[in-house]
């Protein structure tokens, strides 16, 4: 595991209509504030990569499909540096995957149909507060195939 990275169990609550699938709330110890929630989705196969946040933390929730997380630590002067981790997330294993600040982050879609992730942030989204890097052509030792 990544230093500072989380990976965090949740619960889903079956009911007869349809379930309640918990994301996070203010009183665990990985909340560090709140800036906006968004969805985004991943076609299966298909990458998107790679991107590193300088102020934002990621908490990452699969509540539809399956998605491959691939975070890669470059962070000079941590015992984790150099590391990658990997982790698939979806409802058969369903948790929350908090990413700090400065880790490269990168995810493939896995499910057929629709694969939907959902990030509460803990600040707004600024442009100027990442780096992208292509997926493929770039510093980190990771094939995505």
């Amino acid at each position: 595991m990544i230093e500072g990275v989380i990976l965090t169990p949740l619960k889903i609550i079956p009911g007869e209509s349809g379930d309640v699938l918990h994301a996070i709330k203010r009183t665990e110890s990985s909340f560090c504030g709140f800036g906006e929630a968004y969805f985004s989705t991943v076609e299966k196969g298909a990458v998107k990569a790679w991107k590193r946040h300088h102020e934002m933390t990621l908490n990452l929730v699969v509540p539809c499909g399956e998605i491959l997380f691939v975070l890669y630590d470059e962070r000079q002067g941590f015992p984790t540096y150099g590391e990658i981790f990997e982790v698939n997330l979806s409802r058969s294993n369903y948790m929350r995957l908090t990413v700090p600040p400065m880790v490269w982050t990168g995810f493939k879609g896995l499910g057929d149909g629709f694969n939907v992730l959902l990030n509460i942030a803990n600040i707004l989204h600024d442009p100027q507060e990442s780096d992208r890097l292509d997926a493929y052509k770039n510093h980190i030792n990771y094939n995505w195939d």
